[in-house]
């Protein structure tokens, strides 16, 4: 850092802070450290730094240490594009062709059949595509509200699944700017996501028949959340499953159970899920030891209800390690965000679903 962007720094940061000392740092090559005591409220003081030095080339960190604030002034990584739009198309499309193709096999036994009428398959498809493209868009348009850098969400093709995708990916690129933004970023593709799901998995069961499965008949059972249970017994009047009766779902209803299992998925807290940015928002750094603990619980679970939980435990224990990023970790959250974080891990077990899918054969 030359000495004119060193001086230019410093009355920046004299704008916001007491400044008691400041270094330059060896690595990042470029960065300087200050320590000192916020004039302004912390959200407040990096907002009006990043108003400054973001333009000549330096990203503002604030962190606290003991009493006194450290702000490190660094210099700003040139940032990847943000998606590939030929790319996020050719998966889309292959995605839906994918969902097609699994919604058509609930319509038809044959698979040939399937495949040459894929439109049968559409009700299913709308109703999943649905789901998750409320999710991926709500994650993506609140992150852009706060001029976080993301992709465009990258959907995955897998025509030989239950539902014929793994769903989507959208990557942030650039940090939040504090926890409250992570908290808001985190939340919007669940909640966006289960506005949906709710309304396709209400119409898919109402227009979906109980029936007595007789014995010796082979079928698959999706699982029960508690809030899918609440859902039929809204609609049907009963808990259900009750011994042989059920409820046979249509291709619509099995789509809005879908949406609410992945919503769930996505909730659980820990590591990079929407769960674990919420988490983290709430806990801080504490998140991590509930990371660990969620994984070895879901180790427990895979061994005991559903192996499926074994590779999700084993996931989250490799990417533990991997570290939440914001910009300004002193700013906390509010307590009304604080209830909403804590309103959304009650979510998450609202939607866990322990035993997702049963096998009858």
């Amino acid at each position: 850092m030359d000495v004119d962007t060193l001086r230019q720094v410093l009355a920046a940061a004299s704008q916001v802070m007491h400044v008691q000392e400041y270094r330059l740092l060896e690595h990042p090559p470029g960065a300087v450290q200050l320590r000192g005591k916020l004039l302004e409220t912390a959200e407040e003081a990096h907002r009006l730094l990043s108003d400054m030095l973001v333009p000549v080339g330096y990203v503002p960190t604030l962190h606290r240490d003991g009493a006194e604030v450290v702000l490190s002034v660094l210099p700003a990584r040139q940032v990847s594009r943000p998606s590939r739009p030929w790319l996020a198309a050719a998966l889309l499309g292959a995605t839906v062709l994918s969902v097609l193709f699994v919604g058509s096999t609930m319509v038809h036994q044959d698979l040939a059949q399937a495949a040459r009428d894929p439109l049968s398959g559409l009700p299913f498809a709308l109703s999943l595509l649905g789901i998750l493209g409320a999710h991926e868009m709500s994650h993506y348009f609140v992150a852009r509200r706060y001029r976080v850098a993301v992709s465009l969400p990258y959907f995955i093709p897998l025509p030989v699944g239950l539902f014929g995708t793994l769903g989507a990916v959208i990557s942030m690129q650039s940090p939040p700017a504090n926890r409250r933004q992570l908290l808001r970023i985190g939340m919007a593709g669940p909640l966006g996501g289960l506005v949906v799901a709710l309304g396709v998995v209400l119409y898919g069961l109402a227009t979906s028949p109980v029936t007595v499965i007789k014995p010796g008949t082979s079928y698959i059972r999706e699982g029960n959340s508690i809030l899918y249970l609440l859902l039929k017994y809204a609609v049907f009047g009963r808990i259900l499953p009750d011994g042989p009766v059920d409820v046979e779902l249509s291709p619509v209803a099995f789509a809005g159970w879908a949406g609410l299992f992945v919503t769930g998925l996505n909730l659980i807290p820990a590591g990079q899920l929407d769960g674990g940015h919420i988490a983290f928002a709430l806990l801080g750094r504490r998140a991590r030891a509930l990371t660990l603990a969620i994984s070895l619980s879901l180790l427990v679970l895979g061994a005991v209800l559903w192996q499926g939980w074994l590779l999700w435990g084993v996931l989250l224990l490799l990417l533990a390690s991997r570290p939440q990023v914001v910009l300004d970790s002193v700013t906390e959250l509010r307590p009304a965000e604080k209830a909403m974080a804590v309103g959304m891990l009650v979510l998450f077990v609202l939607l866990f679903t322990p035993v997702p899918i049963e096998a009858f054969l």
